[in-house]
C-alpha cells in the first residue's frame, strides 16, 4: 500500500486523491465547459438568424416595371416561401423547386439576385427588397 502524503486520501489500488480537487468534480466541470463551448459553436455554425426567429416579410420591387411582391421568411423553420433556405447574417438563399430559379437576398444592400438556368446561359435578374414592418395585431391593445 502506498503512503499518502499529508492531506491526501489513499485509495485501495494505491492511488491518491487530493481533497482540494476531487476527480469527479473536476471531470464534471470540464465536461460541462466542453459541452457549453460545443453548443455555442454549433449555434454559430448553423447560421442562426441574428435578427431573431420570428417570421417576417420581404417586399421586393422590380426596378424596371415597378411590380412588387412579398416573400415570407421563417427563420425558425429556416424557410422562404415554404422552401428550405440558408439564412445567415449576410444573406438569405433558397431555390424555388416549383417555378425554378435560385434566389439570393443580400441583407446589407437589400439586393435580391434571381438566377434562372438554361442551356442558352440563363437569366440574371436583380430586384430591390426591404423588410416590411410587422403589423401590430389587435390582441396587443
Amino acid at each position: 500500500m502506498a503512503i499518502a502524503a499529508q492531506g491526501e486520501a489513499p485509495l485501495a489500488d494505491g492511488k491518491r486523491i487530493s481533497p482540494s480537487m476531487p476527480p469527479l468534480v473536476t471531470t464534471v466541470t470540464i465536461g460541462m465547459s466542453i459541452a457549453a463551448v460545443v453548443a455555442l459553436a454549433l449555434g454559430t455554425a448553423t447560421g442562426s438568424d441574428p435578427a431573431g426567429v420570428e417570421s417576417t416579410t420581404l417586399r421586393c420591387t422590380n426596378p424596371f416595371s415597378g411590380a412588387t411582391w412579398d416573400v415570407a421568411i421563417d427563420p425558425g423553420k429556416r424557410t422562404v416561401d415554404s422552401f428550405p433556405a440558408d439564412i445567415t447574417g449576410k444573406s438569405i438563399e433558397w431555390r424555388d423547386s416549383v417555378h425554378g430559379g435560385r434566389y439570393e437576398f443580400d441583407r446589407i444592400s437589400g439586393e435580391l439576385t434571381v438566377v434562372y438556368a438554361s442551356s442558352m446561359g440563363g437569366t440574371f435578374l436583380t430586384d430591390q427588397c426591404r423588410f416590411v414592418p410587422q403589423a401590430v395585431s389587435q390582441r396587443d391593445f
